[in-house]
């Protein structure tokens, strides 16, 4: 799964702290997902930060699908 975050951020030259005065989003949980070390993030946080972005979540976070094994 991949978040792009930074790359939306910056190509909008949006600092973290404007999303975070704006959406009200902790700016802990910002600076975890613009450098990439969140683990566990909230739905309603995605929603938010989509909402202000005025993106789809696809367009945040891409999601491709492990290959599976064949015959498991």
């Amino acid at each position: 799964m991949e978040n792009k975050l930074s790359e939306i951020l910056g190509a909008r030259l949006l600092s973290i702290s404007t999303v975070q005065e704006k959406t009200g989003i902790s700016r802990k949980t910002l600076t975890g997902l613009y450098y990439r070390r969140a683990k566990n993030v909230k739905l309603d946080t995605l929603q938010k930060l989509c909402d202000y972005l005025q993106i789809p979540l696809s367009d945040l976070i891409e999601y491709t699908p492990k290959e599976l094994v064949k015959g498991a």
